[in-house]
């Protein structure tokens, strides 16, 4: 503790603090209001940085109130400097409870003329990650905005001329990690998941894909759901299928028993570029695997075919062995009464270490075949 006090003392001094609130007011003068934004920026560009100014909660406070300055280049810089210390999970607290962002931040993502909405996405998202402080953003978003409204502002893609959004992504993913996030999500009477599923195939942003990928995946956690989400009412299997298909010719037969979406695709056929993404849609469709239910209707719909021919074209080792772990369970045994559901199976602890030890020299094995991934 006394290095850090030490090592902050050297960054920022009390007397330069004080001096720096002097000038983060609406009132300073232009020049030097923006001369001190930028210095704060800059500061918070290295994790020190962050740990200096996550110590200084009134300097914090006067950054923010900053975020409302008339000038645009002033916004900028306190919106660009929270978005750097929410990347920090151990400043979370500090910004959530003793600067209390949330409110205004969700005040302003719903309105549809804030040109800075772009890095509030990001702060959001950013401070949805951990649980901890997840469970009070998702509670400032439910007492306001609600979960409803964020998702209609997701997927209306003009909702605000100035701003992408493609970070609410990130941030429906992150939300998602919790039990009561995800129960409104799949609420039967709002059909909320439902308008989510078209993004999966998303082609102007990653970001916006992978978030809606992650959230989906984390729907598919709550087993006793598994019925409703491959029902007709939600029809996620397709969806999640569309962008691991590429433009392979089945026969006949075998696009006969395929979904209809993923039937007869056409030569330009495209598959997800991102690696990433599609281990993620495979580890979701690897979930739907642990109920019985959701084991036969992936056989009946043929979901093999499209995981086999993705696998021959596969170049990603951990996306390839991804691939492997699903058609094992969909080629594999049934489990014996009793285990139908995996996620209710109780797993020894030396059973549990040495397949954790496998997925790490599966991974340790993949690095030494791609040089390392050092530069």
């Amino acid at each position: 503790m006394d290095s850090c006090s030490s090592q902050a003392q050297m960054l920022l001094s009390e007397k330069e603090t004080r001096e720096l609130l002097s000038f983060l007011t609406h009132g300073a003068r232009p020049d030097v209001k923006g001369q001190a934004t930028g210095f704060l920026l800059g500061l918070s560009g290295n994790r020190d940085g962050c740990q200096v100014l996550g110590s200084k909660p009134d300097l914090l406070a006067a950054l923010f109130a900053l975020t409302s300055d008339r000038s645009v280049a002033v916004a900028k810089d306190c919106y660009h400097t929270f978005v750097n210390l929410s990347a920090d999970k151990a400043l979370h607290q500090v910004l959530v409870k003793d600067v209390d962002v949330l409110p205004l931040l969700f005040q302003r993502l719903v309105d549809p003329d804030f040109m800075l909405s772009d890095q509030i996405s990001t702060i959001l998202s950013n401070l949805a990650r951990e649980e901890k402080t997840c469970e009070t953003v998702f509670k400032v978003l439910q007492d306001g905005v609600g979960l409803p409204k964020l998702v209609e502002i997701f997927c209306n893609e003009g909702y605000n001329k100035q701003a992408k959004l493609h970070y609410l992504g990130p941030l429906l993913s992150n939300l998602t990690q919790l039990p009561e996030a995800r129960k409104e999500l799949l609420s039967q009477d709002r059909c909320l998941l439902q308008k989510l599923l078209p993004f999966t195939q998303y082609e102007a942003s990653a970001v916006r894909r992978g978030g809606v990928v992650g959230t989906l995946r984390n729907c598919c956690f709550d087993h006793v759901r598994h019925e409703q989400l491959l029902s007709d009412a939600v029809d996620i299997l397709p969806f999640l299928l569309l962008p691991l298909a590429g433009p392979e010719e089945l026969t006949e037969e075998e696009n006969e028993g395929l979904p209809v979406d993923l039937q007869y695709l056409p030569e330009d056929k495209k598959r997800e570029e991102d690696p990433d993404i599609r281990k993620m849609l495979l580890e979701t469709l690897l979930l739907l695997t642990a109920t019985k239910f959701g084991r036969k209707t992936l056989r009946d719909k043929n979901v093999y075919l499209i995981v086999r021919e993705l696998h021959k074209w596969e170049q990603d080792f951990q996306v390839s062995a991804a691939c492997e772990k699903l058609v094992q369970v969909l080629i594999g045994d049934e489990p014996e009464q009793g285990m139908e559901n995996l996620m209710e199976v109780e797993i020894p602890l030396d059973v549990e270490e040495k397949l954790n030890k496998a997925d790490q020299e599966e991974v340790e094995r993949a690095e030494d075949e791609t040089g390392g991934g050092g530069q």
